[in-house]
């Protein structure tokens, strides 16, 4: 390939003008996306420290069941009667 034909395809590959335009306005959008985030961010934490800040729930207890940890639970078999007889088909 001799150099005038180089030099051709670099013409063609790196096609100056719009290389550098492109790269700007990606930029340019980038730039703006990255402002309003910033701009957002401001404002939420701007009506997050106006706001009172909320007592904590108190946790509920949770009700225990029923059942005590000595008592076992019924056979397979007479569960799944008790579902079928109750409606349950499984």
């Amino acid at each position: 390939m001799s150099k005038q034909d180089h030099n051709r395809a670099d013409a063609r590959f790196n096609k100056p003008g719009q290389a550098k335009a492109g790269k700007s306005e990606q930029d340019v959008a980038a730039k703006a996306v990255l402002d309003n985030m910033a701009r957002l961010k401001a404002l939420r934490l701007a009506r997050e420290a106006a706001e009172p800040q909320p007592a904590p729930a108190a946790k509920k207890a949770r009700a225990k069941s029923p059942k005590k940890s000595g008592e076992k639970a019924p056979a397979l078999s007479d569960w799944l009667a008790g579902q079928q007889s109750g409606g349950r088909r499984t």
